[in-house]
């Protein structure tokens, strides 16, 4: 009873919405008749028959894992240092790591365009100290949309990091370096396997929605670099073709639902003695 409401709200906004999504899918388009509900695979045949889909998706989990292991290397670092700082510190660095997510991410993603476009003061200013004689490339490019993404979710990672340390005895560092370990030696060995859930568990969250991204890669990819969000997007806005829309949505989920599941098995065959 005290899960209903939730369950109802969860039922009307998730779980119908995506069941129409799919079901659409499999209906017929036709640019003069529109929409026409009618049974077919005219739409999945499309997808897998024209090598752009492919590479469209390729090119969205490519930039997803990028992102991922960005912000693992940003992430963890970052989370172990705040879980070492004072409290006040501490709060102080909470309110900067958090802080960004206050701010919309389309706001944050024009941010970088104006500072790393080509007219933009990043380049702007090394052209006139003479270090560069063209802009370099930041706009409608990967590795444009891959910084902006990994800025806009490394938070993430590092509230699940550091999630994971504050269940860490803070005396089995000191336990380790008594027995004569390295500072090193007490991070890979000590640990690094005990905080492997959070890192697994924010990786999951960061490649998941970076996957499923859409406002950075429409402002910073734009028409050039497309990824599976923007491709469903323009289908559904531009060609109004809403069945392949529905088709590539629908794909998207089942991919991410996939490799999600997936990744969880794996991890608890892997790391059971972790999770204990």
């Amino acid at each position: 009873m005290l899960a209903g409401p939730t369950a109802l709200v969860f039922l009307g906004l998730v779980l119908i919405p995506l069941a129409m999504t799919v079901l659409l899918s499999f209906y017929d388009w036709g640019q003069y008749k529109g929409i026409v509900p009618e049974w077919t695979l005219k739409n999945w045949r499309e997808m897998v028959a024209d090598d752009y889909f492919a590479s469209v998706f390729l090119r969205t989990f490519r930039i997803a894992i990028l992102v991922t292991l960005a912000c693992v290397a940003i992430g963890v670092p970052e989370a172990y240092i705040l879980n070492r700082l004072s409290p006040g510190w501490r709060s102080v660095s909470l309110l900067a790591i958090l802080g960004p997510l206050l701010v919309s991410v389309v706001a944050r993603t024009l941010g970088w365009a104006l500072l790393f476009g080509s007219t933009g003061v990043v380049n702007q200013g090394l052209m006139k100290l003479g270090l560069i004689a063209a802009p370099l490339p930041f706009m409608f490019t990967e590795t444009g949309v891959i910084v902006t993404l990994t800025h806009v979710l490394a938070p993430f990672m590092v509230l699940a990091v550091w999630a994971a340390l504050q269940r860490l005895d803070p005396q089995v560092e000191n336990a380790a370096g008594s027995l004569g370990a390295s500072a090193f030696t007490t991070w890979r060995r000590v640990i690094l396997p005990q905080i492997v859930p959070g890192v697994l568990s924010g990786s999951v969250i960061v490649f998941a929605l970076a996957a499923s991204a859409f406002a950075s890669p429409a402002i910073i990819g734009g028409r050039r670099l497309k990824v599976a969000a923007t491709l469903a997007y323009d289908e559904f806005l531009n060609t109004l073709n809403w069945p392949l829309g529905a088709a590539v949505a629908t794909l998207l989920l089942v991919a991410l639902v996939a490799i999600i599941v997936g990744s969880n098995r794996l991890i608890e065959r892997r790391y059971a003695q972790v999770f204990e």
